[in-house]
């Protein structure tokens, strides 16, 4: 199968070593995709005060929604692909690159147009205050219709990581990212467009980047190359990207969509607390980002060996990304009870005392338990990879419904502690399914062979 150099073959050599070099990139790509978006946050709060601030952080969840499900799907779709590259099958690779276009597409259409025409109720039903609904409502619809170019990225980059090119993307998205930077000081500075600027400077800067791994492809991933023979595909690989792309994506929005619930509860406590969950949730991105890459490229590792028949692989791998995620948040345990209050100082431009107590609060609390979090996305992604979809989702959908039942009990009898109380306790129960199932998998082996000697 004829590839760039810069692919990755993740079936042959040392697994910690492979995902290392998979996943470093993958992490500074989604940390320059962090930035901009802090960027956003930073200029708007700045420059704009803290109004403008609180009406970004109060339909940031439903971004998050958006953006999570395609990423998600394209993803999902992705496995498929890694499976294929996996197995030497350069036919079925390029019929799956096809499918994911026209699945793609099409999901996107139905979505975008339905959340679009629905915008408003869902804003009165998460509760934005009155004073930023208008200022929320212009934001979020133009990143709303901008989710066509979201996806477009997504489906290139996943695409590209799925046969071992992690690379190209990380150089992508850092002249996106700083072209975002530029494009936020013009639209708000320079032509004064308030939050619809810095709304704009995200979607266009997204769409530079997808022109650019556009034409990478185009020029040296001929294995990537569509025909039109390629967009003819039967049920049962309809099936195949349906079953895989909308797991990954449903388990996605499940997540996101208990932090939405969880978000109608934050924005009726006050502007202040707003803010504050902001601003911290800003730092848990970048603080939970190495996680949630080892979970991604566990995605990626898993699907090749699974298509080449390597089971023993997948076991090793798991444990040296479970080894590697939990010395992270060992670190992170840290830096949340020392230097939180100073981050949310800066990532809110404030010297508010209460928007600094419940914003460093929140971090000190919550990273005290990284470590399931660690467990949950690196298991659970794995899962994906070797054709287990339903126990994610069952896991995912337990968090759905802890983050309701919170929403509408606890936040009511404690304001804003049953906020910082939830995530712990949902990931508790989240990650007991993944392990017994982890244990008890045929593939893995892991139910009649202990884990016994050091990690390769």
């Amino acid at each position: 199968m004829k590839t760039s150099r810069t692919a990755l073959n993740l079936t042959q050599g040392r697994p910690l070593k492979l995902i290392l070099l998979f996943a470093i990139p993958v992490f500074l790509g989604n940390l320059f995709q962090i930035l901009y978006n802090l960027v956003d946050t930073k200029i708007v709060g700045s420059i704009l005060g803290e109004e403008a601030l609180a009406a970004v952080g109060a339909v940031s969840s439903l971004y998050t929604l958006l953006t999570g499900f395609f990423n998600g799907l394209s993803l999902g779709f992705s496995v498929i692909t890694s499976r294929y590259f996996g197995s030497g099958d350069e036919k079925g690779l390029k019929q799956n690159v096809a499918g994911s276009v026209v699945l793609g597409f099409g999901t996107a259409a139905v979505l975008i147009v339905t959340t679009a025409l629905f915008l408003k109720p869902i804003l009165t039903l998460l509760h934005v205050p009155d004073g930023q609904l208008d200022t929320a409502y212009t934001y979020i619809c133009i990143l709303v219709w901008g989710m066509f170019v979201t996806l477009a990225y997504n489906l290139c980059a996943n695409m590209l990581r799925a046969i071992g090119d992690s690379f190209t993307p990380l150089v992508f998205l850092v002249i996106a990212s700083v072209l975002n930077v530029v494009l936020d000081y013009a639209f708000i500075l320079g032509l004064d467009m308030g939050v619809k600027g810095a709304a704009v400077a995200t979607v266009l800067s997204q769409l530079f980047s997808v022109a650019l791994c556009l034409l990478r492809i185009y020029k040296g991933f001929p294995v990537l190359h569509v025909t039109k023979s390629d967009f003819v595909l039967t049920r049962r690989q309809v099936f195949a990207m349906y079953e895989s792309g909308l797991s990954m994506g449903l388990m996605s929005s499940l997540v996101n969509f208990g932090t939405l619930v969880l978000q109608s509860g934050i924005n009726q406590l006050g502007m202040n607390i707003i803010v504050a969950h902001t601003s911290a949730r800003k730092v848990f991105e970048i603080w939970n980002l190495p996680v949630s890459v080892l979970g991604a490229s566990m995605a990626t590792y898993c699907g090749q060996n699974y298509g080449a028949g390597k089971y023993d692989r997948i076991r090793q791998g798991m444990k040296s990304a479970l080894l590697l995620g939990t010395a992270w948040v060992a670190l992170v345990f840290v830096l949340a009870h020392t230097i939180s209050p100073y981050l949310i100082a800066f990532m809110a431009s404030t010297e508010n005392a209460e928007i600094i107590y419940w914003g460093a609060t929140y971090l000190k609390v919550d990273m005290s338990f990284l470590v399931l979090v660690a467990f949950i996305v690196i298991l659970r992604n794995s899962m994906q990879g070797f054709g287990d979809y339903k126990t994610p989702i069952f896991s995912s959908f337990i968090e759905l419904v802890g983050k309701l039942v919170f929403t509408f009990v606890f936040v009511r009898l404690f304001d804003y502690w049953g906020i910082i109380w939830t995530e712990p306790v949902i990931w508790f129960l989240m990650v007991i399914p993944l392990i017994i199932m982890t244990l008890r998998n045929p593939i893995l082996g892991f139910g009649a062979n202990r884990i016994k000697g050091e990690l390769e």
